[in-house]
């Protein structure tokens, strides 16, 4: 890679941070209130706490706490949406994770700066074939998102060969223009069925 290329890339990626700490600012001010009466109704309607800490592989490979609002009973396993029992999601938290509002504690993981608005959706360190087609594809350098390419194309985590090669084609074709495409498709997504939870 040229020393063009290099600087290129750098510019980008510090828009991309810049835009990250913009959105995450506005989305802690927008949904600050939101978060917080959807963590009460959690722990009103269920057993445990409100938020969920959960190891997640991040940018590099590099594991870092994510978190969720809660949706699943407590003492349930750490393991992929499609491979947990669907009779382990509570009812309230079937709405959240039906329109994502799960993940909207990440903003805070964005602010922090391990994850970005827009990225592949990090996977748990237990998703070994996931992990490992990502590496093959180079898709583990990049930070990873709320929202993404896969999540608008409605890929899940269930097939890891189909999702990293959409992560790695995203990392290929980046820039600030498509992250805001992709933000901007991300509510059409999941209110007409696209989008599936991770």
């Amino acid at each position: 890679m040229d020393s063009l290329a290099v600087a290129s890339e750098g510019s980008t990626l510090k828009v991309k941070r810049i835009f990250d700490i913009v959105g995450s600012l506005l989305g802690i001010a927008v949904f600050g209130c939101l978060i917080a009466a959807l963590v009460i109704l959690v722990r009103l309607t269920s057993k445990g706490p409100g938020i969920l800490v959960q190891n997640r592989v991040g940018q590099r490979g590099e594991i870092f706490k994510c978190y969720k609002i809660r949706t699943m009973l407590e003492g349930t396993p750490a393991e992929a949406t499609h491979e947990i029992n669907r009779s382990s999601v509570t009812p309230v938290g079937r709405v959240l994770r039906r329109f994502k509002l799960d993940e909207l504690p990440q903003i805070w993981n964005v602010l922090k700066g391990e994850m970005s608005l827009v990225g592949p959706r990090p996977c748990l360190p237990s998703q070994h074939r996931l992990i490992q087609a990502r590496q093959e594809r180079g898709v583990l350098e990049a930070k990873p998102g709320i929202t993404g390419k896969s999540q608008v194309l409605g890929l899940d985590m269930s097939e890891p060969e189909r999702l990293a090669t959409a992560d790695a084609e995203y990392i290929a074709e980046q820039s600030f223009l498509g992250d805001l495409v992709l933000l901007l498709k991300t509510p059409r997504a999941l209110l007409f069925g696209s989008g599936k939870p991770e």
